[in-house]
């Protein structure tokens, strides 16, 4: 099997920055996000950014069916070639953004895994696309910026901890798996990478009136990180319909002083609360 340098080289790949592209080039760590992938016959997988293929034929030596998202056209012809031999292996041209997730697990009757070393200037985006599609995602590895990573997995009174740590902790479980220096890349990136597992939950992490009302709140909770929850939630076009009065009831009943910042509270103080302001919501 070449190795990610040798594919390099053979295949006079030449690193877009636009994309953001930056290769995965040590064998060991490839060999590690292979494992902790502990991929099954009855798998279907779906891989962000297939690039070189490094991640690819690892990932489908076991599984039922992986499909290698790639936008890059070059790199596509480059994963065509290499692959061809694998009946398993469907290459998919086109934008990760774009990607229906619905479809692919109606087709084979099955959640899906997904994995790949996601670019930095997208790692937001793609972790909110999949969350949208939780209920056809069994779980997730990707590989991401280490400051992200942190940010996914952070506790509550860290500075690391805000809106997509609350987000992604009511519907998964999350852990770090390892870092990956910047110079087991090539290009070389100016930032640390670690890989994160998730695993999306049947039901949230607890029961929510409106999920999508969860969400708004969240964001508003956090809208400026060093007021107090009072002063945001107040300001919250959100909330505009509440009386102030109401609110400070609803921080009460959840147990909530109004004077903490969105930072100190759990991801089950968040979840009561957002019940609670949407029963005022309904009932106002």
């Amino acid at each position: 099997m070449d190795t990610p340098k040798d594919i390099i080289k053979n295949y006079h790949v030449k690193p877009r920055k636009k994309l953001g592209q930056s290769f995965l080039l040590d064998q060991n760590i490839i060999g590690k996000i292979v494992t902790a992938a502990h991929i099954t016959p009855q798998d279907v997988v779906v891989e962000i950014g297939a690039g070189i293929g490094v991640l690819t034929e690892g990932l489908a030596q076991n599984a039922r069916k992986l499909i290698a998202v790639e936008l890059d056209k070059n790199l596509v012809a480059i994963l065509q070639d290499k692959l061809a031999g694998r009946e398993n292996v469907e290459i998919h041209s086109g934008d990760i953004m774009k990607f229906d997730f619905n479809s692919v697990s109606n087709t084979y009757n099955s959640k899906i895994k997904v994995f790949g070393n996601v670019p930095y200037n997208i790692s937001s985006p793609v972790i909110f696309r999949l969350l949208s599609f939780r209920s056809v995602i069994d779980g997730f590895i990707l590989m991401l910026q280490k400051e992200v990573v942190e940010r996914l997995v952070a506790v509550p009174n860290n500075k690391s901890y805000g809106i997509p740590s609350v987000l992604l902790q009511m519907f998964a479980s999350l852990e770090k798996i390892l870092d990956v220096p910047a110079t087991c890349f090539y290009p070389q990136p100016k930032v640390e990478s670690a890989v994160i597992r998730g695993t999306f939950f049947e039901e949230p992490a607890m029961k929510l009136s409106g999920e999508a009302f969860f969400t708004s709140l969240v964001k508003a909770a956090f809208a400026q990180r060093r007021k107090m929850l009072n002063n945001n939630l107040k300001n919250s076009s959100l909330l505009s319909d509440i009386e102030e009065e109401k609110i400070k009831e609803a921080l009460v009943s959840a147990g909530i002083d109004g004077r903490r910042r969105a930072e100190t509270l759990s991801v089950a103080e968040f979840g009561n609360l957002s019940n609670l302001l949407q029963d005022l919501e309904k009932n106002k």
